[in-house]
């Protein structure tokens, strides 16, 4: 699969909006967005995203800018396993492979294209180095991807379950209570 792609999505979660460039080529994604909320305060937030083959996080730069100032992330796993944040070991998600970037649904499309869940059957349960928006903490959560039919997978972590719709390329359309997809365009 070859696409380069422009997505935009109403993140009701947040209250805004996020706008993504993103490239997938054999089994690499490279993205690079931007994203405004006013929930839980108004902030604005730009990431860069690179991953190896087969869709496994290298890393992920984040940017967050709200009344507080600036802060930022430099996320990195080592593609056996050992992550760090702005240099610093997190030894509480080793073994994850991807990052979840809050409130960004682009960050579900790694998981679901390495495993084909949009297409086909499968069940998965997948430690993630989850980043929570806008303050940039990065903590383990373990989270649950089933495919349900074509196009629609179940997303579970704790209590919370989401069935999320995919496009045929495995980007997000719409993710209820997060964020629904408004424009799809290549470049």
């Amino acid at each position: 699969m070859s696409a380069a792609r422009v997505l935009t999505w109403e993140v009701s979660a947040s209250r805004g909006f996020e706008t993504t460039w993103v490239q997938v080529r054999d089994g690499v994604l490279r993205a690079r967005g931007r994203a405004v909320g006013t929930e839980p305060e108004p902030y604005w937030v730009t990431y860069d995203l690179d991953t190896a083959d087969p869709f496994v996080t290298r890393r992920l730069r984040v940017t967050v800018d709200s009344a507080d100032g600036s802060r930022t992330l430099d996320l990195r796993h080592d593609g056996g396993g050992a992550w760090t944040a702005d240099g610093e070991r997190l030894p509480d998600v080793d073994g994850a492979l991807d990052c979840d970037l809050g409130l960004c649904p682009l960050t579900n499309t790694m998981p679901v294209l390495r495993h084909g869940l949009h297409r086909g059957p499968g069940e998965l349960e997948l430690l993630m180095a989850w980043v929570s928006v806008p303050d940039l903490t990065v903590r383990p959560s373990r989270q649950t991807y089933t495919h349900l039919r074509p196009g629609r997978v179940r997303y579970a972590s704790g209590d919370f379950r989401s069935d999320l719709m995919f496009d045929e390329e495995g980007f997000v359309v719409d993710y209820p209570a997060l964020a629904t997809r408004l424009a799809a365009a290549s470049p």
